[in-house]
């Protein structure tokens, strides 16, 4: 069976996230949505995604395919019922399809479908917040897929540890004279990362592979650290997506990260607003600021996101994909896509400056910075102009 997943009617409300990659390529947990089926159907997936992704994320039809809304991440009962569609079905929560089977080339029509309820409770990441919301949960269900019937490597003694049996240590990977407290959820150590000396990490947390969570890091789980990223200060319930750094002292809070992010030493969010209000965040879709429902919500970054030294963020921040922020003050608590500058007034990012710097760093991590890539943040410049002042 060919396995298809598609961005679904959720795309627009985990943007800035999905500017730069499909819905499946969003990380919560340990491993991204795309890896997590990948790893329960035993199959590779392709994809269907806005057009100026499809170069880069192209979809591949074959005979008999499914087709899964990527928003929605596996659960038992949900597998269950992928693996049991035939012809003709499909599945669906509410006003959402969540997953239908297609023949190569025909012409879909829901009406002459049989129309199944979502078994089970669903795990859908429906808004941006929810990235961070319900990564605990995300990391739970991972951490028990890639550890089952594996060994941790041992845990150096030079550590204090707290419930050692749900902590898993991969081949590769460095902890000498840190805190790892387990008893509050799971802790993985990927490949080749490092723990270095002096962290205090509380579960559930996710290091991935060749991640590094730099001296006397102090780390409140549920958080995950992609691969790549190096990670220092104060950090609570946040996920960043991978290749993006915070190395210095800080605090860091219910936030989302994109891919080649660079906070500077000193960057600083609220989570929490003054009279304890509940938050709301920008929504792209109806260009303005939605209820999240939340209590706690900091800072959601796109990627090739950048801010300097002392940078101050507030309560529910939304910066988009390729700015650049820096000086005293609070910046406005929306930063359109390829913005320069800070609480001062912003101007726009040219995108030769920013692909310049784009290459840069992905060199420095041996990747290219492709034409797709270019093409790709090309549009993204291009479909963001009306939020930017010039």
């Amino acid at each position: 069976m060919n396995y298809i997943l598609f961005d679904g009617s959720s795309r627009d409300q985990l943007l800035p996230f999905t500017f730069t990659r499909p819905v499946a390529d969003i990380r919560i947990g340990i491993l991204s949505i795309r890896e997590k089926w990948e790893r329960i159907l035993g199959s590779t997936t392709s994809t269907i995604t806005e057009d100026y992704l499809a170069n880069k994320w192209p979809m591949v039809e074959l005979e008999q395919n499914i087709m899964i809304n990527a928003s929605f991440l596996p659960t038992p009962e949900f597998i269950a019922q992928i693996e049991s569609l035939e012809e003709n079905q499909a599945i669906f929560f509410e006003e959402d399809v969540v997953a239908f089977y297609a023949l190569e080339d025909q012409e879909v029509d829901f009406s002459t479908y049989t129309a199944l309820e979502l078994a089970g409770e669903p795990f859908q990441i429906a808004h941006t917040w929810d990235i961070f919301s319900k990564n605990g949960d995300a990391i739970a269900s991972d951490f028990e897929l890639l550890t089952q019937e594996k060994e941790s490597q041992p845990i150096p003694t030079s550590n204090n540890v707290i419930n050692p049996e749900n902590i898993f240590i991969e081949e590769g990977a460095k902890v000498e004279f840190a805190t790892l407290n387990a008893s509050t959820g799971p802790i993985y150590i990927g490949a080749n990362s490092e723990i270095m000396e002096g962290s205090l990490v509380r579960g559930p947390f996710a290091l991935c592979e060749n991640a590094v969570v730099k001296l006397g890091a102090k780390i409140y789980g549920p958080t995950t650290v992609g691969p790549y990223s190096k990670i220092g200060g104060e950090v609570n319930n946040v996920v960043m997506f991978g290749s993006s750094n915070k190395g210095h002292d800080g605090y860091l809070g219910n936030s989302v990260i994109g891919e080649w992010c660079n906070l500077g030493a000193d960057t600083n969010n609220s989570n929490l607003k003054n009279n304890y209000a509940e938050v709301r965040l920008w929504d792209y879709e109806t260009e303005g600021f939605a209820k999240t429902g939340l209590q706690f919500c900091g800072l959601m970054m796109g990627d090739h996101s950048k801010c300097g030294i002392n940078t101050m963020f507030n309560t529910g921040t939304v910066v988009g994909v390729s700015s650049n922020i820096f000086g005293s003050g609070f910046p406005r608590n929306f930063i359109p896509s390829f913005s320069w500058g800070g609480s001062a007034g912003m101007t726009t990012y040219k995108t030769s400056k920013a692909f310049e710097v784009a290459d840069i760093v992905m060199k420095r991590r041996g990747i290219e910075f492709s034409e797709d890539d270019k093409e790709i943040l090309g549009q993204v410049f291009e479909d963001t102009k009306k939020w930017r002042r010039d």
